[in-house]
Formats: structure tokens, C-alpha cells, sequence
């Protein structure tokens, strides 16, 4: 029988703290992904439905939610046509450009995904509530918005 490996990053060098990082993100995801489905809503959709959440009007480009989601492009355009098959959200060209899509969330999708949100909200609060302090909270908002603003934009809402 092995013994698991430590929570704790063992140095402090990048590695480490990365390791660290996305061994707590990974432990915290597993607890989340057992709310879902929340009604229709899997926990990938959710994640675009949040993305758009994020936009002026609902309404973004499908790179630009790409760039927002941990899936591959095709992934999240496979994604979107299920969820305009199923009413919460709209896709058309995008005006400007051509080659481009624009998604758009409709109400259905507005609905469903804040009574997804409801839930997945609280969940989150106990899960980091048990962990964390509201000091332990800030510091890791301070500290991860740092390596997210070396990422990819952010929308401006």
C-alpha cells in the first residue's frame, strides 16, 4: 500500500507551489463536479454559461469563451450547439466579422443558469469556508489574480 502524497507543497520553488496549486484546484473541482448536474446544467456547460455571465449583454464571441473555459475549441463549439438545441443560448455571425461566431445567452438560459448558480454557490462557500479564513480568501484572490492577469484577457463588464 503506498502512503498518498503530501497536500502541502514540499519547497517553495515554482514547481512546488504549482504543484500545490493544482493539486488543491483538483481536490476542490472533484467536490464541486458532485453537484452536477444541477437540473440540465453539467459542470462544463455551467462554465460557459458562467462565461457568458461575465459579458456585456450575454453576448461574446465563441473564442472568446474558448479563451475562458478548459476545453479545446472544437469541444466548446460542439458545446454551444447543444445548448442552442436546448434554448439557453443563441448563436449567430458576428457582424464584424464574418468568420467569427457570437453565442448569446437567451432568459431560458439566464433561468437555468442561476438556479445552477444558487447551488454551485453555496457549495463553494462550505468548501472554502471549511479551509479558509476570510484573510487565507484574500490572499489567495491577491495571489491568483496575479498569475491569471499573465493569462488571457478578461471581459470587461
Amino acid at each position: 500500500m503506498t502512503t498518498p502524497p503530501p497536500s502541502a507543497a514540499r519547497g517553495s520553488g515554482p514547481v512546488d507551489a504549482w504543484e500545490s496549486l493544482f493539486r488543491a484546484q483538483v481536490h476542490v473541482m472533484r467536490e464541486l463536479a458532485q453537484d452536477f448536474p444541477i437540473g440540465s446544467v453539467t459542470l462544463s456547460e455551467y462554465d460557459v454559461l458562467f462565461t457568458l455571465s461575465r459579458y456585456p449583454g450575454r453576448t461574446a464571441r465563441l473564442r472568446d469563451i474558448t479563451g475562458q473555459v478548459f476545453l479545446s475549441q472544437p469541444s466548446v463549439s460542439r458545446m454551444v450547439d447543444r445548448l442552442v438545441g436546448r434554448g439557453l443560448v443563441s448563436k449567430g455571425q458576428d457582424p464584424h466579422d464574418g468568420r467569427s461566431a457570437i453565442v448569446t445567452m437567451t432568459e431560458q438560459g439566464v433561468h437555468e443558469f442561476r438556479a445552477a448558480a444558487v447551488k454551485h454557490s453555496r457549495t463553494i462557500s462550505e468548501i472554502m469556508t471549511a479551509a479558509l479564513t476570510p484573510d487565507d480568501m484574500s490572499e489567495l484572490a491577491r495571489i491568483t489574480a496575479k498569475l491569471h492577469r499573465n493569462g488571457p484577457g478578461e471581459p470587461t463588464a
